[in-house]
């Protein structure tokens, strides 16, 4: 499902489902949720930690999130977001961090932050939401499962 659902996309390097089996391998898969329809996962969305130099704990990075092609436009990636950031929020996130579309994820509070910087994503693609009163800056890296075999 999250392989279709990022085939054909500009944005996508098609990686997307060997992301998940390396955090899960890795044991970095912090948090993972599934909508199911009967018997049929129709969406993902994962969540895994993140670096932020110089140290913060306690963050997390949103990704990826995927709706089945035939189901996109019908609120499931919105739902998952806002399950997975309650999620964290009651695990005691400090925030969580995502490269991704601003038009869709500034509904759930997402925001440029410059104080926080992802080097090579374009600054007006990475959103912060802080899930706490602590303000934090540096700069962010996400788990090595993302770029390759761990």
């Amino acid at each position: 499902m999250t392989a279709a659902a990022f085939a054909g996309q500009p944005y996508s390097d098609q990686t997307e489902p060997l992301i998940i089996d390396r955090l899960r391998v890795a044991g970095a898969l912090t948090l993972s949720l599934v909508a199911v329809e009967g018997e049929e996962v129709i969406g993902h969305i994962a969540f895994s930690p993140v670096t932020i130099t110089p140290v913060a704990a306690g963050w997390y990075g949103l990704g990826p999130v995927a709706v089945g092609p035939d189901r996109q436009g019908r609120g499931i990636g919105s739902a998952l977001v806002r399950e997975g950031l309650e999620k964290l929020r009651e695990l005691g996130a400090a925030g969580c961090v995502l490269a991704g579309n601003p038009a869709f994820y500034q509904r759930f509070g997402f925001r440029n932050d410059p104080a926080l910087v992802f080097p090579g994503c374009a600054p007006q693609y990475f959103m912060v939401l802080a899930l706490s009163e602590a303000r934090v800056s540096g700069t962010v890296a996400y788990h090595p499962a993302f770029f390759g075999p761990v």
